[in-house]
């Protein structure tokens, strides 16, 4: 599924998460069941709805409290409509 994010760090955030759970990206990509390659396509997919895929788009997973994961659950952020900078902000 996926939806805006509550506090946009970009004109477009949107939020990609998988119903099946997996606490992150660490756990999702050792589950080794293709669900990481369907969330990854599924942001693309995104990005083109959202009309920024031609000039191009962030995906970002956050992993772990030090890397500002906040849920508990694996979900990709789609950012984009802007010129993203390095790093983010």
């Amino acid at each position: 599924m996926a939806f805006r994010d509550i506090n946009p760090q970009a004109p477009v955030h949107v939020l990609v998460i998988p119903r099946v759970h997996h606490a992150n990206l660490a756990e999702l990509g050792a589950a080794g069941d293709g669900l990481l390659a369907e969330l990854v396509a599924h942001a693309r997919e995104v990005a083109e709805a959202e009309g920024i895929a031609g000039g191009g788009y962030r995906v970002v997973f956050n992993t772990g409290a030090d890397g500002g994961q906040t849920v508990d659950h694996v979900h990709a952020h789609v950012l984009g409509g802007r010129a993203m900078s390095w790093p983010p902000g």
